[in-house]
């Protein structure tokens, strides 16, 4: 777990001024970006020659990113030029990662999980590629969390509720223990232990232990019966799935490693898997998943491996 310092640039920029450079890319092209930011950037390029040709080419590649086919879609594109937009998109695909990390109080890179311990005693465990800003105060304890999942095992504290934002959903606690996940997931919220209030602009709903909150057609959250130990089962390093499809399954593993995982043949990725997967090797639980549901493994670049049938 990092906190309040510089997140690291993708492992093949190993120069440290293209790491800066490509922290500066990210940053002047978030929309937050200030002209405080604008006047250190040129304070910055200024300085060395060096730092103006790597920022340019960092640039560039940013561009070229942007125009890459979606490596997502089922169907292959044809050559090896397209081969290789897909891996330089893979390789500088998290601009906003970036920015999110340098903005946080915790974070955890990619393929990471690691544990914090706040002011008050509560304890925080921080899912791959997560980022988070506290808000303390002597009424609240505020937490916003930027991207990615976090469960909360929180300290009682009757005078200072435990609040927890992001991607427009609201969850309030006293003490308890609970998830909340912010990509977009059908299951923003979930709880272990006790009660939380969770709010979005079209309304609220209380979750008790064992329920999970999802999103209504009206975008109200609504309480569902939920299996809240699996879903925070990444805690141990562990994906744990029934019956869900395969094109899920490699999504889930994708949040764990650089690069993408892209299936040739839409059918397959239909094609339901049950079973518990290492997260802290995706490596191996691909080869898994492989044995399991004879599939081929074509590893293109050390980002893109083509997952099709055996034969």
């Amino acid at each position: 777990m990092n906190e309040r310092t510089p997140p690291d640039a993708p492992e093949e920029a190993e120069d440290p001024v293209y790491e800066q450079a490509a922290l500066w890319v990210a940053r002047l092209s978030s929309t937050d970006a200030t002209e405080a930011d604008h006047r250190a950037f040129e304070a910055w390029r200024a300085a060395d020659p060096a730092h103006a040709e790597a920022y340019a080419e960092m640039e560039a590649w940013r561009r070229t990113m942007k125009r890459a086919p979606d490596p997502r879609r089922p169907r292959l594109p044809k050559g090896l030029a397209a081969v290789a937009a897909l891996g330089l998109g893979a390789l500088l695909s998290d601009p906003l990662g970036w920015v999110d990390r340098m903005r946080a109080d915790a974070w955890t890179d990619r393929g990471s999980i690691e544990t914090t311990t706040l002011s008050d005693g509560s304890r925080v465990d921080l899912n791959t590629d997560t980022a988070l800003v506290l808000r303390f105060t002597h009424s609240e304890r505020s937490v916003a969390l930027l991207r990615g999942e976090a469960v909360f095992d929180v300290v009682p504290d009757a005078g200072r509720p435990f609040v927890v934002s992001g991607n427009g959903v609201r969850a309030r606690a006293v003490g308890t223990r609970f998830f909340v996940r912010v990509d977009g997931a059908a299951v923003p919220v979930g709880v272990a232990e006790g009660r939380v209030d969770v709010a979005t602009s079209a309304g609220e709903t209380r979750l008790r232990a064992g329920e999970v909150a999802v999103r209504g057609e009206d975008g109200r959250p609504l309480a569902r019966a939920g299996d809240v130990a699996r879903a925070i089962a990444w805690r141990e390093g562990q994906l744990t799935v029934s019956g869900q499809p395969l094109s899920q399954v490699l999504s889930e593993l994708e949040r764990y490693r650089r690069g993408r995982l892209l299936l040739t043949d839409s059918a397959l990725g239909s094609r339901r898997f049950s079973g518990t997967l290492d997260l802290r090797d995706t490596d191996a639980s691909l080869d898994v998943l492989a044995a399991a549901m004879g599939l081929r493994l074509t590893r293109l670049t050390p980002l893109l491996i083509l997952v099709r049938p055996a034969s």
